[in-house]
């Protein structure tokens, strides 16, 4: 722990202040708005179609990602060398995002009925991996050579500090267990409760959705701490890990406030462990711990909530 405390402090005192206070006041400013507006829940969600949906959501990332990268083009130019080929991969960054959120599962409506919707249900993350998955092998393979695969690799992980930064977050899942927006978001196993009347085993089924909700996290590690952090970093250096921090943020705007504040710095923080140990791992290990803590601290706190 002490080691990624350290990389967290090297990091701060070494990046650029003005981007750093940059990116802190508008990610201020997009959260404001969100919740003030409800942007994501109301306006974008309320659209009719999913081609008007990843427009909006396009733009909404855009404005978090790229927004950033402008200030330090214009304000702060020796962070950042804008090549062609990093202005490309600027707008499809957010373009490919958008994609994932908004496209529609291929097997959506193909079998009628409950378990047609269950089969919705823990195919649909699955699918949105491979549609995040593809793009990046072609990347992989056009961009100049990487150690590894956007930072898929077991080599320098230590696995104890990444074990203790669960046991420190479990006060905090606590805390949010007994919160009213968290306990109407989470569990999200909840979305599949119509199932339980249609089985004498749900079990296997609830595990089967738990698998699935997980690949989300790593559709999310690989994009975020591995494209976003290892692609970009060859023209921004560590800088790139801040707009990476305030695109993270805003995919949170559907999220319970706190949760939504907290990934701002949480993807700082793994943005940090990423690029020191050339690994998303690690970082993938907690993300996916505390999801799942998550669904169990939303479970017994709406079983809290029920019987008292």
């Amino acid at each position: 722990m002490t080691t990624i405390l350290t990389y967290l402090r090297e990091y701060v005192s070494a990046i650029d202040k003005w981007l750093l206070f940059f990116c802190v006041i508008w990610i201020s400013i997009l959260i404001t708005l969100n919740y003030t507006l409800n942007i994501e829940n109301q306006m974008i969600k309320g659209l009719d179609s999913r081609l008007d949906q990843m427009v909006a959501l396009f733009l909404l990332y855009c404005g978090a990602f790229v927004i950033p990268y402008l200030f330090a083009t214009t304000f702060r130019k020796h962070l950042v060398m804008d090549t062609p080929m990093f202005w490309l991969l600027l707008f499809a960054a957010p373009a490919l995002f958008a994609l994932k959120v908004s496209v529609a599962n291929p097997l959506e409506n193909e079998i009628d009925g409950v378990w047609g919707n269950y089969l919705t249900s823990v195919t649909t993350l699955p699918f949105k991996f491979l549609v995040v998955l593809i793009p990046l092998i072609v990347l992989y393979w056009i961009l100049p050579t990487q150690q590894n695969f956007w930072g898929v690799t077991f080599k320098n992980v230590t696995w104890q500090p990444y074990f203790l930064m669960l046991v420190l977050m479990i006060p905090l899942i606590v805390f949010a267990s007994a919160q009213s927006d968290f306990l109407s978001a989470y569990p999200r196993l909840k979305q599949i409760a119509f199932i339980e009347s249609h089985t004498e085993n749900s079990l296997w089924y609830q595990l089967l959705y738990e698998i699935s909700y997980g690949i989300d996290f790593i559709t999310i590690e690989l994009f975020f701490r591995g494209f976003l952090v290892f692609a970009f970093i060859r023209y921004a250096g560590p800088s790139a890990i801040l707009p990476m921090a305030t695109f993270y943020c805003s995919i949170h705007f559907g999220k319970p406030l706190f949760e939504c504040i907290s990934s701002f710095f949480g993807g700082v923080l793994l943005g940090v462990i990423a690029n020191r140990t050339q690994s998303i791992v690690g970082g993938l290990t907690v993300h996916l711990g505390i999801a799942w803590m998550m669904e169990i601290g939303g479970y017994f706190g709406n079983l809290w909530e029920r019987q008292f």
